[in-house]
């Protein structure tokens, strides 16, 4: 009878302890651990479109200031980038091994539109977050068909849309000539330059294309002169931009010239281009410029510089890719912050689904992330900035919803 009882009192006990360690356990996916946060990204540290290396590197710069003030919520970030080269087999290649092999809790800030959409199916089948990717192609705001993949910076179409209002309101009679990859990035832009257009979108009198294995895009914008255009709109990456710009330069032509904020940096860019070949260049912006003496003494800027200073010696602090590395990462810091200890794939996804009016400090006043549900796109507005030669210098009113 004793011995009974004293059965009966072990299993009461073992059933106990087994609840509580239910009660306890914290809900993690892959990735994730009491102590550490596993984050994959792929990133073009090498070939045609290398500039762009630079978010990545701010993004390992600014996890490593995180884990240096001891994580987020107790947990170190293991952020795993890698080179793609921007080839998009390449990413899949790296996805499939971040995925399966490293098994990182979710993807984050992976570069380029023709990367991002070699992975969209993928991630999206697999489950696993595909997040503030670094494009602004409109295709990641759809969460209805792929729930798992998020942008972050305001897509093209809203900017060739801001473009396009500019054009008429300030040269409503001029002609308009544009090279633009040939992407969905690229169509993105041209899409959204012919809505904003609208009845007069055959001021658009000439269009050409490229692809990133071209060596050059110089016989395409001699052939964009010979129409006749007065304004000139860049579509292209970094590389490629800056080959526009010097090519502008020495046939002669001086057209108004826009560029998308993906190659707006001055660093990486203007400089290469030729600084005196880029004044009176016109971009859109959604963050201060560090460069713009109107920011000299702002809070957020002097603590970016500082970071900047710590973590990046030997940099360029002209080129803005650092500046959106950084802001991208804190963004996903605070979807972080606020998933606390439930580190599952799906809280993370509605986390970042869930961002009501975050005010990151390096935005431009009146500019926002917010996301819902519906609305997978975090940054929607945007306002214009000339460059003087030294720095770009906001004008104008502030676009977008």
């Amino acid at each position: 009878m004793k011995k009974s009882n004293h059965i009966k009192s072990l299993f009461a006990v073992v059933a106990l302890t087994s609840a509580s360690f239910g009660l306890n356990a914290q809900p993690y996916d892959p990735g994730a651990t009491d102590k550490e946060i596993k984050i994959g990204n792929t990133n073009p540290y090498s070939g045609a479109f290398s500039a762009y290396g630079s978010y990545g590197k701010a993004q390992a710069a600014y996890f490593k200031k995180i884990n240096d003030d001891g994580g987020i919520n107790g947990r170190k970030i293991n952020f795993i980038s890698m080179d793609d080269g921007f080839a998009p087999p390449k990413t899949l290649e790296n996805a499939r091994k971040l995925v399966e092999q490293e098994k990182v809790l979710f993807f984050f800030a992976t570069l380029g539109t023709a990367p991002n959409t070699a992975i969209h199916k993928y991630m999206n089948q697999k489950k696993v977050p595909q997040l503030f990717v670094q494009t602004g192609a409109s295709k990641w705001g759809d969460p209805k068909n792929y729930p798992w993949t998020m942008g972050w910076q305001p897509n093209y179409i809203s900017e060739g849309k801001v473009f396009a209002q500019a054009i008429l309101d300030n040269q409503p009679k001029g002609k308009i000539a544009l090279l633009y990859q040939n992407d969905d990035s690229g169509k993105d832009l041209l899409i959204g330059l012919e809505q904003g257009l609208g009845a007069k979108k055959d001021m658009l009198v000439a269009r050409e294309t490229y692809e990133g294995t071209d060596p050059t895009v110089d016989s395409q914008i001699v052939k964009l002169k010979a129409s006749g255009a007065d304004i000139f709109i860049h579509g292209s990456g970094p590389k490629f931009a800056a080959q526009s710009m010097k090519k502008i330069a020495e046939l002669g032509w001086k057209p108004t010239q826009y560029v998308w904020q993906v190659s707006s940096s001055i660093g990486a860019v203007l400089t290469p281009a030729g600084i005196e070949n880029t004044v009176g260049l016109i971009t859109s912006a959604f963050s201060k410029d560090p460069s713009d003496p109107q920011w000299k003494t702002d809070k957020a800027i002097l603590e970016y510089e500082a970071w900047f200073k710590k973590y990046l010696p030997g940099a360029d602090p002209t080129d803005s890719f650092y500046i959106q590395g950084y802001m991208n990462a804190q963004t996903v810091e605070y979807v972080l912050k606020q998933a606390g200890n439930n580190l599952t794939r799906e809280n993370i996804m509605k986390q970042a689904a869930s961002i009501n009016d975050f005010r990151l400090p390096l935005l431009l006043p009146g500019v926002n992330v917010q996301t819902s549900a519906t609305d997978f796109y975090p940054i929607e507005r945007m306002q214009l900035a000339r460059f003087d030669g030294k720095a770009w210098v906001l004008f104008g009113k502030t676009y977008g919803d």
